[in-house]
């Protein structure tokens, strides 16, 4: 937080915004600490209001069609904030880089399209990956246009029952990595196929219902050979093949071999939540209350969502692929002038930028908006 007001007490930018001061950091982690549960509500929505808006102004001005897209991708991944302290919501839980270690659980979900965050949860440390997953999926769906369908893709923490039957239900489609005790025994069981092109693969599909599902539902798997080394007289005796597999349960009518693909997308999801918490301070800054680290949180969401959006208005794909650190570097971080003359304030930059087009097109977002 002494980062952001050390920015901000810059005597350019208050001049621009017309602040007299900037209150000292103390007193903005007071505002913060009298937020409610109402309030990170309200932050919530105001992601969907204003990406509502965004999508609107993307299709009048010719430049992205993705809000009126009939099917879209959505990335769902939850992330692990550890925290050095004892700040209120932070737990011991699912730590892999830092085992026993207190942290929090964010949960995150991204257009795969436009890599925005749709939507975020702020979550106590000791939630599991898939702790209110389906009230999450409804708020989502509930700000989505209607005709839009979403498939929804996640790892294996992701496979519950209640969350495939609501997808189901609405009408969406699901891509998401299965988890069960006896998946080696029943995998092993099913008929498999080479896949044509990729050496030591093989491929199948079956239905299979699991405990407590009101029905079957579409499975596919592929897997890898991967030879044991057996040495000895009698090696020639022992079955030396063994396999890695990689199974899915998805409404999609993707071959196993597409589907499993398809889900190795998601990769970039871990990408996009990289960038938003070491770039853009998702979940970085806290204070010793739950509450007043949700609403730092939110707000790191929208300042990442902007950064996107900007991107998108200005219509250059290149700006839509660099990271936000790339942006400040070439962007924001540049050298300038303040001149005061004929009572307005402009800023003078160098003329000539070493991304003129992507300077000109990120400056013309501002200039219009």
């Amino acid at each position: 937080m002494s980062k952001v007001t050390t920015v901000w007490a810059d005597r350019v930018l208050r001049q621009v915004v017309g602040w007299v001061k900037v209150p000292v950091e103390t007193t903005i982690l007071r505002i913060f600490k009298e937020v409610s549960d109402a309030q990170i509500s309200q932050f919530e929505a105001l992601t969907h209001i204003l990406r509502g808006q965004h999508w609107r102004r993307l299709l009048r001005s010719g430049k992205s069609k993705v809000g009126v897209q009939l099917v879209q991708w959505v990335d769902v991944d939850s992330t692990v904030d550890t925290v050095c302290g004892r700040q209120e919501g932070s737990a011991k839980g699912f730590n892999p880089k830092k085992k026993g270690a207190r942290s929090y659980h964010p949960q995150i979900a991204f257009l795969a399209e436009s890599k925005e965050i749709l939507q975020a949860w702020f979550r106590t440390g000791n939630a599991f990956t898939s702790n209110g997953v389906v009230e999450f999926t409804k708020q989502l769906l509930a700000h989505l246009p209607n005709r839009m369908r979403i498939i929804f893709r996640g790892d294996s923490g992701y496979f519950v029952g209640d969350l495939l039957e609501l997808l189901d239900t609405r009408g969406h489609g699901y891509l998401i990595k299965v988890k069960l005790k006896n998946l080696t025994a029943l995998l092993a069981k099913q008929n498999w196929t080479a896949i044509k092109g990729q050496s030591g693969w093989e491929q199948c599909a079956f239905q299979y219902r699991c405990g407590g599902w009101s029905r079957s539902r579409q499975f596919v798997a592929v897997r890898m050979k991967q030879p044991k080394q057996v040495t000895g007289p009698q090696s020639e005796l022992w079955d030396t093949t063994e396999y890695d597999y990689f199974c899915y349960v998805t409404t999609e009518p993707l071959t196993p071999w597409k589907a499993h693909k398809k889900y190795g997308e998601r990769a970039t999801c871990e990408t996009w939540i990289e960038e938003a918490k070491s770039q853009m301070g998702l979940g970085k800054i806290r204070t010793n209350q739950f509450l007043a680290n949700a609403a730092l949180f939110h707000c790191a969401v929208l300042a990442y969502n902007t950064v996107r959006w900007m991107a998108q208005l200005s219509g250059n794909k290149t700006l839509c692929q660099w990271e936000p650190d790339t942006l400040r570097t070439y962007l924001i971080r540049v050298a300038g002038k303040l001149l005061t003359g004929n009572n307005q304030l402009r800023v003078r930059t160098p003329a000539d930028p070493l991304y003129p087009q992507e300077w000109d097109d990120w400056v013309k977002v501002g200039l219009l908006a």
